[in-house]
């Protein structure tokens, strides 16, 4: 389908080419839907959406059902790996499609086959580039999640605002059901939006000073740990504003941006009535997404491996890999950034975020599709020395990220973090005429440190 998406956008004018794309899109949702019998509407269906943390919420809501359910039969699609149930309630497969959001027919495939294996949740990672080729219309969603909102795709989109409406999109979907649930970051600078649809049911959550909505819960007593986050949460009474006596969690996931993850994925799976007690037993068995802040080696220097690709993911993730620093140890960063006429904008600031906090940079291949890799090295470079004029370190610039991998390691010294971003758990890395490499971050990792 996408081909001839591709043959046509050759032979038809960019004008009516325009017009066109929005009805194929559509039809092609349409035919999907029917074609594997409207599976959807046979099970309780959850969206995530947001700029970060989708993919992580959604695993985390989906384990949450399979711990608290007794047929552990629990769908899930999301930019990492697909689960659609089946024997022994779990059947995984890898997605190796570069893309958070299946095409239409194959994410109507994996919803009947959900269906088949008697899942009673399916738990979807919804992108604004799905939305924008309406891979979610005809996904009859019962409940839609917003994680954040920042700057990404923003070429695509026409600008920041086309990018955040298209998101808001789910909700207005949502709000079409007479039962409908939304679930809120209430600390999000752009929740106001996505608020504005009429969802029959709203729960938000929030980390810092309560306000919006009056059935939300409340993250306090935050601890962070190089192996488990702890915290509680607190349901907020809505005549008093008060928590009303908070239950204690404790995940093994790191960084305050995987509590405000856990804290979504809480407030979804409670809005379906499975109380914080219930919910705080079954987080004890939750784990961090592969790729995902993923901790490769701890000693005598910690190596992690991580997906952020924007900019305030990247600082985010350097923020939480600080706490692993030992002994006036620094931060070594391998980084990058994607091709294809992509947020461009973004190159710059990722150099400037590395320079604010590592002391070793190394610039590397990430996904360059067509354009000139060099190039796009270079405009991260800028940035780097915007914010370090005057830098005593070294920027190495290595195309092949093999050879950037084993330079980033060769520079740790004992107490160092070495981070690798943007790659994560991608299996492919895209370079010039769409040819796609096989790609494994950890494994090329592992094999730099033996």
């Amino acid at each position: 389908m996408d081909n001839l998406l591709a043959f046509l956008k050759k032979l038809v004018p960019v004008s009516i080419f325009r017009v066109l794309q929005g009805p194929y899109h559509y039809g092609l949702g349409f035919l999907a839907h029917v074609w594997y019998g409207m599976p959807s509407k046979k099970m309780y269906v959850i969206g995530v959406t947001g700029t970060k943390g989708k993919t992580t919420t959604v695993h985390l809501i989906a384990s949450l059902f399979e711990e608290l359910s007794l047929e552990k039969n629990v769908g899930m699609t999301s930019s990492v790996q697909f689960r659609v149930g089946g024997e022994g309630g779990r059947s995984e497969r890898v997605n190796d499609t570069k893309q958070g959001m299946p095409g239409r027919f194959q994410l109507q495939k994996l919803l009947k086959e959900m269906k088949s294996n008697g899942c009673k949740y399916a738990v979807i990672e919804t992108t604004s580039e799905g939305m924008l080729q309406y891979r979610h219309r005809f996904i009859d969603y019962n409940m839609a999640v917003f994680t954040n909102l920042s700057p990404e795709h923003i070429e695509r989109h026409g600008g920041f605002e086309g990018y955040r409406d298209t998101k808001v999109k789910l909700f207005q979907q949502v709000a079409r059901k007479k039962d409908g649930v939304g679930v809120y970051n209430l600390d999000d600078e752009n929740v106001e939006y996505f608020l504005k649809p009429k969802v029959s049911k709203k729960i938000g959550f929030l980390l810092n000073e309560a306000k919006g909505l009056d059935d939300k819960i409340q993250i306090s007593k935050i601890k962070l740990g190089k192996n488990i986050s702890e915290f509680d949460v607190n349901p907020v009474e809505p005549r008093s504003g008060h928590g009303a006596g908070g239950t204690h969690f404790k995940i093994p996931l790191i960084g305050e941006f995987n509590v405000y993850n856990a804290a979504g994925a809480i407030a979804a799976v409670s809005a379906l009535g499975f109380s914080l007690d219930k919910l705080q037993s079954a987080s004890a068995a939750l784990r961090s997404v592969e790729g995902r802040l993923e901790i490769v080696q701890k000693e005598p220097f910690t190596v992690i491996v991580d997906y952020a690709h924007e900019p305030k993911s990247l600082e985010e993730l350097y923020k939480a890999a600080e706490i692993f620093k030992k002994d006036g140890g620094k931060l070594i960063g391998l980084l990058g950034s994607q091709g294809g006429g992509r947020d461009r904008w973004k190159r710059a600031e990722m150099g400037k975020i590395a320079a604010r906090y590592c002391g070793e940079i190394v610039l590397s291949n990430e996904d360059p599709y067509d354009e000139d890799p060099m190039k796009i090295i270079e405009d991260v470079e800028k940035g780097v020395l915007m914010e370090d004029k005057g830098r005593r370190s070294a920027v190495y610039k290595i195309l092949d990220r093999r050879e950037g991998i084993q330079k980033a390691i060769s520079l740790a010294n004992n107490g160092d973090v070495v981070v690798f971003s943007a790659k994560g758990g991608e299996v492919w890395m895209v370079v010039g005429g769409g040819k796609k490499i096989p790609w494994d971050e950890r494994k090329v990792v592992e094999e730099a440190l033996s």
